[in-house]
């Protein structure tokens, strides 16, 4: 079928067939382009561009930026050269400040060393000064010993002295007597005037008491042996000093019969109870109180004087020890949240989970002062009598022979605690708790 075009489209048609050459070339690519649609989609689709066929796996690549925008963000990109001052300036500041950094921490550790070898020399100092005095006392025994050496012979020499006049005159009676026997019979009236005589000598009884003084010598002995398990305490002592802790009375947890003193370490049972307001933390049935410091990490020494105490128990405890009423709870060491050892009636026993033992190195003298060591970390706690350093019981994760289960570690912080027992009738004690102050040694 033809299509009929009229008059005047046929005019126009002739009309822009005499059209410019310009014109005539331009309309020749666009209409070379619109008869080859299929290419440029082609183009297209292989420029950034992927088909609606989801089963194809080829990966979609990103657009490419027009050289232009790639000019212009390169341009963006650039620092001024104001910034690449400001920031050259910024890196010399922090490469001065790292050298110096550097530097100081060079001389803190050539110092470590100066001051390590400054308190080492002290130390040698101060056992110089510990083996001086030793060695100046040994001398002043060995000298009291060659005293009593030297009197004794002179004792004993002059006894000796005497025993041989004593001989000598024995030895001249022997021989008169013999002149006196070989004499002839007719020669006896010249034996007529002899008159000499000699009594027996008996030893005194002084001469058995001349000797080195043996009892004294015993008595040296035991004092210097006792000197030395002094000394080796104290050694001891000195090293667990080195953790000790200042503790102080949490008075927010003191029972109310309990009084404490103004600088905050000594306790006292008093039978009227205060006048105050109870708190939340306040022991309201049990005698006990709590130390003021958690011990959370580390080690911690500190010690507590019971000699004034009839009946006491001293420990640690988790905050989560309940503080009200009498049940076990409550009590140290009836718990799981409570260690301690306890005094009473004359007895000193250890307490953990309401089971006990006997401590050991227990002597007839009562305690005097109790000392509490604390690794937490590795949860462990050990009792000392502080007088002698004398373990009175430990617990350990590695040692449980008497409680039911073993603390691999220490779950929550540790607060130093006292408990004022009830007294035997028969004793009469002033009933006081202190926790000493270890800053002077």
């Amino acid at each position: 079928m033809f299509a009929v075009f009229p008059q005047s489209s046929k005019m126009e048609a002739a009309e822009s067939s005499h059209a410019g050459s310009g014109r005539s070339a331009a309309a020749q690519s666009v209409q070379n382009d619109l008869m080859a649609p299929s290419v440029g989609i082609d183009s297209l689709l292989q420029d950034g561009f992927t088909s609606l066929d989801t089963s194809s796996d080829r990966v979609v690549q990103p657009f490419p930026r027009s050289p232009k925008l790639q000019r212009k963000v390169a341009k963006a990109a650039q620092p001024s050269q104001e910034q690449l001052s400001r920031r050259m300036e910024e890196l010399q500041a922090e490469k001065s400040k790292t050298d110096a950094h550097i530097e100081s921490l060079k001389k803190r550790k050539a110092d470590l060393s100066r001051t390590t070898e400054v308190m080492k020399q002290q130390v040698r100092e101060r056992f110089e000064n510990m083996r001086r005095v030793l060695k100046q006392d040994e001398q002043v025994v060995l000298d009291s010993l060659e005293l009593d050496l030297r009197r004794t012979r002179t004792r004993l020499d002059q006894v000796l002295k005497n025993w041989k006049q004593h001989l000598d005159q024995v030895a001249e009676s022997i021989v008169g007597t013999q002149r006196v026997l070989s004499r002839s019979p007719g020669a006896e009236e010249d034996g007529k005037g002899y008159s000499e005589s000699l009594s027996p000598k008996k030893p005194d009884t002084s001469e058995e008491e001349i000797g080195l003084n043996k009892e004294r010598f015993e008595m040296l002995l035991k004092t210097l042996a006792s000197i030395s398990r002094n000394l080796k305490a104290q050694l001891q002592r000195k090293t667990l000093l080195l953790d000790s802790t200042p503790t102080m009375i949490d008075r927010q947890t003191c029972h109310a019969q309990i009084m404490v003193t103004p600088e905050g370490r000594s306790l006292s049972f008093s039978g009227s109870p205060r006048s105050a307001p109870e708190h939340p933390l306040q022991f309201d049935k049990v005698c006990c109180a709590l130390g003021s410091s958690p011990i959370a990490a580390g080690q911690s020494y500190w010690e507590v004087d019971v000699h004034c105490c009839s009946a006491w128990a001293v420990g640690v405890a988790y905050a989560s020890l309940e503080r009200k009423g009498r049940d076990k709870g409550a009590k140290l060491g009836r718990n799981r949240n409570s260690w301690c050892i306890e005094f009473r009636n004359r007895n000193l026993s250890a307490w953990h989970n309401d089971r006990n033992v006997a401590c050991q190195g227990v002597g007839q003298t009562p305690l005097g002062r109790v000392g509490v060591w604390v690794n937490y970390d590795k949860g462990q706690l050990m009792f000392y009598d502080a007088d002698n350093m004398v373990v009175l019981q430990r617990f350990s994760a590695a040692l449980t022979p008497v409680f039911d289960r073993a603390h691999h570690q220490f779950t929550q912080p540790l607060y130093p605690a006292v408990r004022f027992l009830k007294p035997p009738e028969n004793q009469i004690w002033s009933n006081h708790l202190e926790f000493c102050h270890l800053g002077s040694p």
